[in-house]
C-alpha cells in the first residue's frame, strides 16, 4: 500500500524511511533510521526527482505508481548518483518504457559504472543553467560539484520556487509521518542528527558548499526538498545559516568539549578535574566524551559545534592512543579548522602523545594550541594538578573574551 505526502498540489513526496539499517554507508550509526526522499512533479509532463535505496524499493515503486495514477512517467532527474538515491533506475526504466533520464555529463559516466544499460535515445544531458519545461513547471539545473560527489547538481522549479537540493540540507533520521521541519521540534529532535550528517558526509567540502550557497543566493526559494530528512518550507534562513557556519568552519557555539582516552581511569580523572574547574569558572554545558566508547561521527559533530576542544590521551606504543589517533585523523580528513585546542598527555615512562597530537594539529588550519600542555606521569599529582589549573585558566580567559 502506498504512503505518500504532498509537498504542494503538484509535487508529491514518494520516498520511504528505513528503520532497520544500523549503519549509514556502513559507517555511521543511525539509531533513528534514515529517510530516502524522492519527489514527483505532476504536470503536462511528469518528472521524478531521484530514486531511493534498494532497501525500500517495494514501497517506493508503489508510491510512484499510485501518485502517477495511470499517467506516464516522462523524466527522471538524477541529481546524485550515489546508490542510496539511484538504486531504482533500472526498475523505473523497465516499468516506464518512455522514460527519459536527465543528468549532466558526469552523471551518465557514473550511470555506466553502476549499470549495464542500453540508454540509446533515453537520456537528456543538461549543463549549468539549462531548463526543462514540464508545462506550468520549469526546471532549472545548477551544478554543485563535490557537494559531496563530483556529478552532483541541484534542480530549481521556478513556478513554486522549490529547490531539490540533492544531499545538501539533509539529515539522518526516519520520517515519522511528519514530512516538514515545521511539524517537528527540529532543535530538540533533529539538529544533532542534521549536524552529524553534514559534518561527516559533506564536512570536507566547505569551499564547495560555500560556492553552492553563493550560487543559490540568487534564487528565490520558498521550499527546500533534500534527499534525506525533513522538507523545509519555513524559516529557511535558520537552515542556511547553519550551513554557512559549518561550511566556513566557524564554531556554532562558544563551548568546550573535552575528549579523553583512558586505559585505567587516570587520564579520565584529569579530564574530570579540568571539567569541574571550568564549570566552577562559569562555563556551562561542558561536553565530555570517552573516545573509546563514543562513535567517531558524534565526536566529529561536536568538534564542528564547539569553539574550544580539549584532547586528553595516554601514550600507547610510543604514539597516540589508537581511538584518539583515529578521531584526530578524521578531523584532519574532514578539514576541521579554526578551533582553540587544549592538550593533556599521560605516560608512565615516556609520555609523547601531546607532541604527536601537536604535529597532527600543525597540519590543520588555524588550530590555536594553548599553553601549558599538561603532562601526567601515571596519575595526577601536585605538579600536573597545577598545570591543569593553568590550562583551565587559559581556556576560561579564551572563552570569555
Amino acid at each position: 500500500m502506498y504512503c505518500t505526502r504532498n509537498v504542494s498540489d503538484s509535487v508529491v513526496w514518494v520516498g520511504a524511511s528505513d528503520r532497520r539499517l544500523a549503519l549509514f554507508e556502513n559507517l555511521f550509526p543511525i539509531p533513528r533510521g534514515v529517510s530516502y526522499n524522492s519527489y514527483l512533479i505532476l504536470d503536462e509532463k511528469t518528472a521524478l526527482l531521484d530514486t531511493t535505496d534498494a532497501s525500500v524499493t517495494r514501497q517506493y515503486l508503489e508510491n510512484v505508481s499510485h501518485s502517477l495514477n495511470g499517467k506516464p512517467l516522462d523524466y527522471l532527474i538524477i541529481n546524485h548518483m550515489e546508490p542510496d538515491h539511484c538504486a531504482n533506475i533500472a526498475e523505473l526504466l523497465l516499468r516506464y518504457p518512455h522514460l527519459t533520464l536527465v543528468g549532466n555529463a558526469k552523471t551518465f559516466a557514473f550511470v555506466s559504472q553502476f549499470y549495464d544499460l542500453d540508454l540509446t535515445g533515453r537520456t537528456l544531458t543538461v549543463k549549468e543553467g539549462d531548463t526543462l519545461c514540464l508545462g506550468s513547471h520549469t526546471l532549472h539545473f545548477f551544478l554543485a560539484p563535490m557537494v559531496h560527489w563530483p556529478e552532483v547538481m541541484v534542480t530549481y522549479e521556478e513556478t513554486e520556487q522549490i529547490l531539490f537540493s540533492a544531499d545538501a540540507f539533509g539529515s539522518f533520521g526516519a520520517l515519522n509521518g511528519h514530512l516538514f521541519a515545521d511539524e517537528v521540534n527540529f532543535d530538540r529532535d533533529w539538529l544533532d542528527d542534521a549536524r552529524r550528517y553534514y559534518c561527516n558526509i559533506v564536512g570536507k567540502y566547505g569551499i564547495q558548499v560555500q560556492a553552492a550557497l553563493k550560487k543559490l543566493s540568487a534564487l528565490s526559494i520558498r521550499t527546500i526538498c533534500p534527499l534525506h530528512g525533513p522538507v523545509w518550507r519555513e524559516n529557511l534562513k535558520y537552515l542556511l545559516s547553519k550551513y554557512d557556519l559549518w561550511s566556513r568552519y566557524v564554531p556554532e557555539d562558544n563551548a568546550v568539549a573535552i575528549f579523553y582516552a583512558s586505559m585505567y581511569g587516570d587520564t579520565e580523572n584529569a579530564a574530570n578535574i579540568l571539567a569541574a574547574g571550568l564549570a566552577e569558572g562559569g562555563i556551562k554545558n561542558i561536553a565530555l566524551y570517552d573516545v573509546s566508547v563514543t562513535d567517531v561521527s558524534v565526536l566529529i559533530a561536536e568538534a564542528f559545534r564547539c569553539s574550544h576542544l580539549v584532547f586528553a590521551a595516554p601514550t600507547y606504543n610510543n604514539g597516540v592512543y589508537p581511538a584518539m589517533y583515529n578521531f584526530l585523523h578524521d578531523m584532519g580528513a574532514l578539514s576541521l579548522q579554526n578551533r582553540t585546542i587544549g592538550l593533556i598527555e599521560n605516560g608512565t615512562w615516556g609520555p609523547v602523545s601531546a607532541k604527536q597530537m601537536q604535529q597532527l594539529f600543525s597540519e590543520m588550519k588555524q588550530m590555536n594550541v594553548l599553553e601549558p600542555v599538561v603532562t601526567i606521569k601515571s596519575s595526577v599529582k601536585e605538579d600536573s594538578l597545577a598545570a591543569l589549573c593553568a590550562l583551565k585558566d587559559r581556556i576560561l580567559a579564551s572563552c570569555t573574551r
